[in-house]
């Protein structure tokens, strides 16, 4: 009862007549209920699947949906993400995500790295290293970051930072699935790290409900392996 009569005063119905006090608490209860319906948005399914200009399916095409103006921008992404260095290579080639996110650069390999980049979206550098990385790399802001091994100069990466936490990666299939978008209008971005030219940006209006599955055309030109040497482990190599 004490903690009812605080709820009254705090919304100025403790003084009023009895009666009045329950008209008003029940206005209250019922605006609450708005209040919490009226933020409750529906969101669907969003995928796509990305081809170049022959047809051919595309993989490590990056697609993401930027928030039009009016429409509210969802939850930030929560991901763990990692780009590992096995082989001599950097796995994933490419990887995406939401500004603000740290990345883990895990050495997979018996012989040491030397990751870097100096791209103006993320400059860092992790010196000599194996297993785990002597500290994670936060990329806080938008844009294109190329990634290299100081001792191996054909490992390469990319990590595409973007402002919004609908985004996606296409896989070996082509396929790149962005997951629940809320209802409304969106502006649809595509890029890859071998495109010919920037694809054109796609007006998109969800409602929310209806699960869409894009068909993307992308021109790229093929990924050339550079000239990897057999492993020397006494030479880094």
């Amino acid at each position: 009862m004490e903690s009812f009569l605080l709820f009254l005063r705090s919304h100025g119905m403790a003084t009023a007549h009895p009666l009045c006090r329950w008209r008003q608490f029940a206005v209250a209860l019922f605006c609450a209920g708005c209040a919490v319906i009226g933020v409750t948005v529906s969101a669907a399914p969003l995928a796509a699947i990305v081809r170049d200009a022959a047809g051919a399916v595309v993989a490590d095409a990056v697609v993401y949906a930027m928030p039009a103006a009016g429409t509210a921008a969802g939850p930030r992404s929560a991901r763990n993400v990692v780009i590992e260095q096995v082989g001599r290579e950097f796995v994933p080639y490419v990887t995406v995500v939401q500004a603000g996110t740290t990345v883990a650069f895990p050495n997979r390999d018996k012989l040491l790295h030397h990751v870097y980049s100096f791209s103006p979206a993320k400059t860092f550098e992790i010196k000599l290293y194996s297993g785990a990385a002597p500290f994670d790399v936060l990329f806080d802001k938008v844009g294109v970051v190329t990634i290299g091994c100081n001792i191996h100069d054909w490992m390469i990466a990319y990590v595409y930072v973007v402002d919004t936490p609908y985004f996606a990666r296409s896989d070996s299939a082509g396929k790149a699935v962005v997951g629940e978008v809320a209802a409304g209008e969106y502006d649809l971005y595509l890029w890859h790290p071998q495109q010919r030219n920037q694809p054109a940006t796609t007006r998109l209006k969800l409602d929310g409900k209806t699960a869409a599955e894009l068909a993307l055309t992308i021109d790229v030109t093929p990924r050339r392996q550079k000239f990897k040497p057999p492993a020397n482990p006494a030479s880094y190599q």
